[in-house]
């Protein structure tokens, strides 16, 4: 009855979910979808929302069956090979320790500006093990603690929503509303279907880091009930914000302004008279950093320890305790050496950071291949608790719409390097596993044939007696 009490619950694995999705790729990421998109990015975000929406609940549906595996990686090796397993487990380490890295770059970058003085590699080193050190305090903790830095920054959008319709309706006293302002002067699609297309892949960016759901299913308190509720809490808040987000901010900016450097906050906000925003904002953009990286060393650290009990990794980073030390500092010293390789050879590690969006769309996909063959071998999770609507139609929609972003990304500047390296790192993955899995069934061979040859051995000597023995007696017949 204890342990039941115990472990994250719906609030706290919900806002540890939204504090993993919400971050900065969200708050300066979102300009150049909505500057390709134009008006139409609120279809995008509507396709992305119901795209995220089936791969949610084809991992919930995974997880109810089994809340003990911890990791879509032990879902991908039961349902599709150990192999797949492998590459999909290591593939989404490596591209989270790479995205944390940039994260703690752009918490001293937003730092620098009211402290100019700050050293990148000395505050981003500092970052990085502050949050590191603090996910080795347990579940509970980190879970209060990152569903504290998630509502600031839900509360940050939320505020933004309500500021932007006082500004349209003309709430404000002596100010004129705006109405459809710059909505009246732009297409619906500048750039054609294909801005939408290019489009999807920065927005389903945006909604990434949801995984973290089925990483903590482990550690959550009556996982049957929890991980449904909290999966659905997490697409209803999700989608609605970054829905009513771009509802409110097409009138306020013309959507080709819009560039990377610089929030659409507090772009339209300044465009409007409300500069004092742009502060606010950036305070509220390190706090968004910190939580997703606290939420992403969470996940990271627990897939660390399930590819280890997947005898995937390697052993001395097992873990008996239900805190994974070893994995999460591993993680963190990683995200170490990946901050310190930035910091050397910058024009390289842009590249590896876009391959960080390729390790989440390809983590994706395996997971809606991973459900579509568990529903074909197994049926409903043993409570029948089928959730994933029209399936086997909409599981493999999602699968087909998946593969069809991750090959749109030469369309968005910058990515089309991410498609290559992510595909090599693949490639990479899949030898290293072919690699260790012939070592492994060498060694394995190896004691069967040191008792082989004793017996091979004997074999032929009692064979030559026997020759001996019966020559002798056709000499001899009396013997």
């Amino acid at each position: 009855m204890e342990k039941k009490n115990k472990g994250l619950t719906v609030p706290h694995l919900t806002m540890m979910a939204l504090g993993s999705v919400i971050g900065s790729s969200f708050f300066l990421g979102s300009s150049l979808a909505i500057s390709a998109a134009g008006p139409s990015i609120l279809i995008s975000y509507i396709l992305a929302g119901a795209l995220i929406y089936l791969i949610l609940f084809a991992l919930s549906e995974l997880t109810v069956a089994d809340p003990s595996a911890g990791s879509f990686s032990t879902f991908a090796t039961r349902n599709l090979g150990p192999g797949v397993g492998f590459v999909v487990g290591w593939l989404y380490w490596t591209g989270t320790v790479l995205g944390m890295s940039s994260e703690a770059t752009a918490i001293t970058i937003l730092v620098q500006k009211f402290y100019p003085g700050v050293a990148i590699s000395w505050f981003g080193s500092a970052i990085i093990i502050g949050v590191t050190l603090l996910n080795l305090l347990g579940v509970e903790k980190i879970g209060k603690l990152t569903s504290g830095l998630s509502s600031i920054k839900l509360l940050t959008i939320v505020l933004f929503i309500l500021g932007a319709l006082t500004l349209i309706f003309g709430l404000l006293p002596g100010r004129a509303a705006i109405g459809v302002g710059e909505l009246a002067n732009q297409p619906l699609m500048p750039g054609g279907i294909t801005s939408i297309a290019g489009s999807m892949l920065l927005v389903v960016f945006a909604y990434a880091g949801f995984e973290v759901i089925a990483l903590a299913s482990a550690e959550v308190r009556d996982p049957q009930r929890t991980i449904p509720r909290a999966i659905r809490y997490t697409v209803i808040t999700l989608v609605g914000l970054y829905v009513l987000y771009a509802i409110v901010l097409l009138p306020l900016i013309p959507t080709a302004s819009l560039n990377e450097n610089i929030s659409p906050m507090v772009a339209s906000l300044s465009r409007w008279g409300i500069g004092w925003a742009g502060t606010a904002i950036n305070v509220v953009l390190i706090t968004a950093s910190l939580s997703t990286m606290m939420a992403s060393i969470f996940a990271v650290g627990r897939m660390i320890r399930s590819l280890v009990e997947e005898e995937h990794g390697p052993k001395w980073l097992k873990d008996k305790t239900d805190v994974p030390y070893r994995g999460i500092l591993f993680s963190g010293g990683a995200m170490l050496l990946g901050l310190g390789f930035g910091l050397l050879f910058p024009r390289v590690y842009l590249v590896l950071i876009t391959t960080s969006g390729f390790t989440l769309l390809f983590t994706y996909a395996v997971i809606m291949a991973s459900h579509i063959r568990f529903r074909k071998t197994q049926g409903c999770p043993p409570t029948g608790d089928c959730q994933m609507p029209g399936h086997p139609y909409t599981s493999w929609i999602a699968l087909i719409s998946l593969v069809v972003i991750l090959l749109s990304m030469p369309l968005i500047k910058g990515q089309g390097t991410g498609l290559i390296t992510g595909l090599a790192a693949t490639a990479a993955y899949s030898l290293l596993y072919l690699a260790i899995r012939s070592r492994r069934r060498a060694r394995a061979e190896a004691p069967l044939k040191r008792v082989a040859q004793p017996l091979q051995y004997r074999t032929s000597l009692l064979t030559e007696y026997s020759r001996e023995l019966g020559e002798e007696e056709e000499k001899d017949p009396e013997k």
